[in-house]
Formats: C-alpha cells, structure tokens, sequence
C-alpha cells in the first residue's frame, strides 16, 4: 500500500513532468505552479484530482483549466518582478495565485461574484499579499484601474475589447484564446494569441497554437 504522502508527491511531480511536456519551459513558470497547492483552490469534493493534469468543475458553471494550458498561458506572457498584471476570469484563483509568485501586483476581475469572495479567501489564506480578486467585469474594465504590462484573459474570445486593450502598457502584452469560426464547422477553432503593444502605441499579434478555453461573457452576476 502506497503511503498518503508518497502518493501525493508522485502525483505532483507527474503534474509537473505534463506541465513540462505541455511546452513550459520557464523555470520560473514551473517554480511558482509548484509551488501553489492546487488542492487549495479545488472544491472540496475535487481535492483528490487537483494534481492531475485535468480541468475541474468550479461554480458558477466555470471550470479550473488544466494546468498544462494555464502555464502555456502565462509563459507567454513573459512576467517580470516589476510587472502590474491583470487577469480576466479570476475562478478559483489558483491562476492568481500563481501570477503573484511572478509578478510585482496582479489584480484579477471576476464577474460572478460569489466566485470573486471565495477566491479572495483562498488568496488572503494562502497569503498572497501582492494579489486582489474583485467582482467586476474585466471584458469592459474601469480607466481607473490604470495601466498593466501584462494582461491574461482565461477564456475565448473573438478579439480583445478596446476598453481592455486601453489599459495595455506600452511595450506591455497581452494573451487570450482566439476563437476562429472556419467555414462549414459548427464549433469554433481555438488558437493562443499573444498581443503586443509595441513602439508607437501600434498592436502586434502572435499565434502560439491551437489551444483550448471556455467562452467570455461580458458583464457582472452575483451567481448562477
């Protein structure tokens, strides 16, 4: 019989070695997922998958993404110490979490609320100081927010809002999953797209590959 403790320190490094085969290469990247416990942001019923490579169910009908493209994500963000970074779609906050170890303040809008208030215990708990979880719509966020080197959208979208792309950074960049409707399909194509802002104020589009996430939708709710 394989001690409980054993058991979860093979199922955290075979969570890393997907992480790694995903394409993630970044030793920072790969310290930070290692050191967030994922079991922390897990519904509890969950807890027992949470270092599996593996979506899980959230509230609200969200879901955790598997990790693998969660690091895909941020990797490409390329997060420096002195960098401000928002994130669209908070969740359970393990996202959060893991952009607090990179970055120097990350503030995540959530747009169901009751997601934002659970994910803000997780972070105060863990404790993760430099990070903010708030109820707001980030698809169409307040000027007053000010401006972000680095924006993570975790969802699909068709192409970023202006309002967003506003509080971009010069030299800043941006990531989200595009969706592309080919024709004579009924479901969307998914690509990882990165967007700079580089000199001039002028916007650059890189395609990272295929990739994979639930839709945005634009606005604020208490719930389900």
């Amino acid at each position: 019989m394989i001690e409980p403790a054993k058991a979860a320190f093979e199922e955290r490094a075979a969570l890393l070695l997907a992480v790694r085969q995903a394409g993630v290469r970044d030793i920072s990247v790969m310290r930070a997922i290692e050191a967030v416990p994922r079991e922390a942001f897990a519904p509890y019923k969950f807890r027992d998958l949470a270092n599996r490579n593996m979506a899980l169910p959230l509230g609200c009908g969200q879901t955790m993404s598997r990790p693998a493209d969660l690091g895909r994500r941020i990797e490409a963000l390329r997060i420096g110490r002195g960098h401000r970074v928002l994130e669209v779609g908070t969740g359970s906050g393990y996202g959060t979490a893991i952009l607090a170890r990179l970055a120097r303040e990350v503030v995540s809008l959530e747009r169901y609320e009751t997601l934002a208030i659970e994910a803000a215990r997780r972070l105060a708990a863990l404790p993760a100081a430099n990070a903010a979880a708030l109820h707001g719509d980030g698809l169409a966020p307040a000027p007053t927010l000010g401006q972000f080197d680095r924006i993570v959208v975790q969802a699909a979208l068709d192409a970023p809002p202006a309002a967003l792309l506003q509080l971009l950074s010069p030299g800043g960049a941006l990531v989200y999953a595009r969706r592309d409707f080919a024709e004579g399909e009924k479901r969307p194509r998914q690509r990882l797209i990165k967007v700079d802002r580089i000199e001039g104020g002028d916007l650059r589009e890189n395609d990272l590959g295929p990739h994979s996430l639930g839709a945005a939708a634009f606005g604020v709710a208490k719930a389900l």
